[in-house]
């Protein structure tokens, strides 16, 4: 029985920051950003987006392609929570009006837990036939302004169906993974920021990458010309490029044009939203989807990392007529709409982002587009919700 994508929805918010303005603005020279990055826009969440709001507009995209009656399960991941005991997903199930009887919880662990998501779902459509799960990765990535890590900042989201018989991406057995209790990158619940070593999470990031690719390879007796496409988490899209270096190291020319260039398509959306944490690898994965232009049977490999650190490494193949399935024209739109910021606006946006305990009662509005869900206040300590 095949198992895998079935659906894709993205989503990231109305207002960006461009790589030149900031690097002017700090003192640097743009193509410190632009290439030693990779970066060249930064997406930027104002109060009226958070980790559910972006969560719920991804899901909503593809909803009424789902089947209500087979979805069994609702699982969120992300490291944005907004609330310490209650489960994110609990929102959107009540905004998208989901049915009751759905199992629904969330997952952390940095920027690994959609893919443990999505490991969860596979096993739960193997062990119910015919139902399907959806799972949800929705971060912002904050590590404070003027800080080494603020390029690599960003605000999104994805969503995805999984289920029997895919009609986007079906994942092949088999995956290889690597643990360890490193100290490269975390967030204490005092802060609201993120403390981190970027040179040592760098390399830790490469390490393990090491430690899943090569392995994995030999398991499923499979060279890397087998592979149409490698796609990476890419907190920032310079960090897959080495890991990529490593990987078509030592192969033959048509391998390395191949990968390199769907490599560069991979990191498309990347470069125009910036790290979403947890869901940045499926980001990678839906850019080449929707910029790329894969052929049925096309293996794709998946490598996904979280500090702390977890990682794994896991193939799929491209199912005849995905293209039906994806979106350019919606996320292209989505991406030129958005606002350009000042470096002085997009300042005074993240230091009131960082106060992350709202007021017992306070309303918000929205400038986002007709039919975006955002975070309308809080009454009484509970978050609102609401359809612009």
């Amino acid at each position: 029985m095949d198992i895998g994508i079935d659906q894709i929805g993205f989503y990231t918010p109305n207002k960006f920051v461009d790589m030149v303005d900031l690097a002017n603005a700090r003192n640097q020279d743009p193509n410190k950003f632009l290439i030693g990055i990779g970066q060249d826009r930064m997406a930027v969440a104002d109060k009226t987006q958070d980790a559910v709001s972006m969560g719920i507009n991804a899901t909503a995209e593809y909803l009424d392609q789902v089947d209500l009656e087979q979805l069994g399960l609702l699982i969120f991941a992300t490291e944005s929570g907004i609330d310490q005991s209650k489960s994110a997903s609990l929102f959107v199930k009540e905004a998208l009006n989901l049915p009751a009887r759905i199992r629904t919880f969330e997952i952390k662990e940095a920027c690994f837990a959609l893919t443990a998501s999505l490991q969860v779902a596979r096993d739960y459509v193997r062990a119910h036939p015919h139902h399907s799960a959806m799972i949800i990765g929705s971060d912002i990535a904050r590590y404070g302004l003027a800080t080494a890590g603020e390029v690599t900042q960003g605000a999104g989201a994805i969503s995805m169906l999984i289920k029997e018989n895919p009609a986007i991406i079906a994942l092949e057995d088999g995956h290889t993974s690597h643990s360890e209790n490193i100290n490269d990158f975390w967030r204490p619940n005092n802060l609201a920021t993120a403390v981190v070593d970027g040179h040592y999470s760098r390399d830790v990031y490469l390490d393990f990458f090491k430690s899943t690719f090569k392995p994995f390879l030999a398991e499923k007796q499979l060279q890397v010309s087998d592979f149409a496409g490698i796609c990476y988490h890419l907190p920032y899209t310079k960090m897959g490029y080495k890991a990529h270096k490593i990987a078509i190291e030592g192969q033959d020319d048509e391998t390395v044009k191949r990968l390199s260039d769907n490599f560069q398509l991979s990191a498309k959306y990347s470069r125009q939203v910036g790290n979403i944490y947890t869901a940045s690898l499926y980001m990678s994965v839906l850019s080449l989807l929707e910029n790329g232009d894969l052929e049925a049977g096309d293996r794709i490999g998946f490598f996904s990392y979280g500090s702390g650190a977890m990682a794994e490494f896991f193939s799929g193949k491209v199912v005849a007529g995905y293209q039906k399935r994806l979106r350019p024209a919606l996320h292209a739109r989505m991406l030129k709409e958005r606002i350009r910021l000042g470096v002085g606006q997009y300042e005074d946006i993240f230091t009131e982002g960082l106060e992350a305990a709202l007021p017992e009662n306070v309303e918000f509005t929205s400038d986002a587009n007709h039919g975006t869900w955002y975070l309308a206040g809080q009454e009484g300590y509970v978050r609102q919700y609401k359809q612009k």
